[in-house]
């Protein structure tokens, strides 16, 4: 058994853990039944913020968990929830940052609540709030929402915060850095007297402020130094000129053919252009960002999840709403805005005690970024020598004569250049009429 340094530092008690402590869930206060079903669903040994969090959150008091993502904090604050409201009643709230990881947490909760009665309710936008406004009348014993499509309804005044007794913000740092924290502030105020949990991988000095103003002597709980990433992910990063990357990925893509591999992008641009580039390259690919509908990221993320599609390109939306446990790999095709995001992406890789690997693509100009990863990280990343990167493959283009997309042996017509793209005008002779241009020559008809 190893040891857990434990001391009070203002008005919080500060626990780091090093090692996992525990054997089994026995000895955290749940009950037996619960145990039973935690046991039936393979759940046998706590992680060791689970281990940490389950016991003094069962007890009531306010908890905050400081952990790299893949370590189990959804069952972390999950477990203690379910069990406190059944023992008190009331009703839990979980707010999250995204949309995709609400859907996550609820399915995760549902695993290991619904054999026991619990029932829960989604509450997102992208999609219409008539279904979730119907589950919340139900009353439900959990809401797992976004905070600004929680907010809305709290304003229609079509939900209230009357039966809330305990309060879990997921992932806080990036519910912050997306700009919910009035929606925040304003939900933790209005709600009555509650049991507050928060989680998030990095501690910055916004979480600390809410820390201080709506939480109890919270008991913090460190698993690892911020910014620390799995062990048992491998990371390593090429450096290539922006022009080359199409080209590097195609290289990659052909010597990890039978890998699952989730590659970032910054632009919802960027990751619409390299999901349709890698198919035209024969692969399956899908994509997901903030342009795509709730409906089309919903059928990417379980084609994804399903093998249907063996590669999803996205933005950062995905850095911290995915929790698929084969991806092998992880491409930062862009270095991400934030250095911490870089944690949250190869995070996505190596979960659940698995191996994984990150490939980032670094530009002549980006050396700087990479060593602020490096520093955040504390460890250098070793800089591979570029393969033999293949010829640029043709690319499908647009002709008005057929009204079709047609190859040729160029990949080009008539020497445009014009890549595939329904936004792209058609071939006219090398004339293109602006929008404007078209505009005013149908007022003269």
């Amino acid at each position: 058994m190893s040891m857990c340094d434990r001391e009070e530092i203002g008005s919080y008690i500060f626990i780091m853990v090093q090692t996992k402590v525990q054997d089994n869930f026995n000895d955290l206060g749940i009950g037996k039944n619960f145990l039973t079903v935690l046991e039936k669903q393979g759940f046998i040994t706590p992680t060791p913020i689970q281990h940490q969090v389950i016991k003094s959150a069962i007890e009531g008091k306010d908890v905050i968990g400081i952990a790299q993502t893949g370590t189990g904090k959804t069952l972390a604050f999950g477990i203690p929830m379910i069990q406190r409201l059944s023992l008190y009643k009331g009703q839990g709230l979980i707010l999250v940052p995204t949309r995709e990881l609400a859907v996550q947490v609820e399915a995760a909760l549902s695993l290991v609540g619904r054999p026991l009665g619990l029932r829960t309710a989604v509450v997102i936008g992208g999609v219409s709030q008539h279904p979730q406004v119907r589950a919340l009348k139900n009353n439900p014993h959990i809401v797992i929402a976004t905070p600004g499509r929680l907010d809305d309804l709290m304003k229609q005044n079509l939900y209230k915060l009357n039966n809330i007794k305990i309060i879990t913000l997921d992932e806080a740092d990036r519910m912050l850095d997306v700009g919910f924290l009035s929606q925040i502030k304003r939900i933790l105020q209005i709600a009555p007297v509650h049991q507050t949990m928060l989680f998030s991988a990095t501690m910055p000095s916004s979480i600390s402020l809410l820390v201080s103003e709506f939480m109890k002597i919270p008991l913090r709980i460190e698993i690892a130094p911020q910014g620390t990433s799995a062990k048992n992910i491998e990371q390593e990063l090429f450096v290539v000129r922006k022009n080359d990357k199409m080209r590097l990925i195609d290289s990659l893509l052909e010597q990890y053919r039978q890998d699952k591999i989730l590659i970032f992008s910054r632009t919802k641009y960027g990751a619409k252009k390299i999901a349709r580039d890698i198919r035209n390259m024969g692969h399956t690919s899908t994509e997901i960002h903030g342009n795509r509908s709730q409906a089309q990221r919903q059928i990417a993320m379980s084609g994804f999840t399903s093998g249907k599609f063996r590669i999803m390109v996205a933005t950062d939306i995905a850095a911290r709403g995915i929790d698929v446990r084969d991806i092998s790999l992880v491409i930062n095709f862009d270095l991400p805005e934030n250095a911490g995001d870089y944690v949250h992406r190869i995070g996505r890789t190596g979960r659940a005690g698995r191996s994984g690997k990150a490939i980032s693509f670094v530009t002549p100009s980006e050396k700087a970024d990479i060593k602020k990863i490096e520093r955040l990280i504390r460890k250098s990343l070793p800089v591979l020598s570029l393969p033999k990167l293949p010829p640029e493959r043709p690319v499908p283009v647009y002709t008005s004569r057929t009204q079709s997309f047609n190859r040729s042996k160029s990949g080009v017509r008539n020497g445009t250049g014009r890549p595939y793209g329904h936004n792209h005008k058609p071939y006219n002779g090398g004339k293109h009429r602006s929008v404007y241009s078209r505009r005013t020559s149908n007022k003269k008809k």
